[in-house]
């Protein structure tokens, strides 16, 4: 985390398509690791891609369902 660069919570918006109160609820929560910068509150930018990361949904890989007039000529 030494070069870990600290975002805003503005910039953490911007970064996930959101606006501010979204990464400011997460702080709210403890759902982000976050730094106190005397009054200032800070994100690593680390903790934002494993934010990222573990609420990533991979998709399902489902078969196709046979079609009951079997293949096209």
């Amino acid at each position: 985390m030494a070069t870990d660069r600290l975002l805003t919570v503005d910039e953490v918006a911007a970064k996930l398509g959101t606006s501010a109160r979204f990464p400011r609820r997460l702080i709210e929560e403890r759902r982000i690791t976050f730094v106190k910068v005397g009054r200032h509150v800070r994100i690593p930018e680390s903790a934002v891609q494993e934010f990222v990361t573990a609420h990533t949904v991979t998709p399902l890989r489902r078969p196709r369902p046979r079609s009951r007039y079997g293949r096209a000529a």
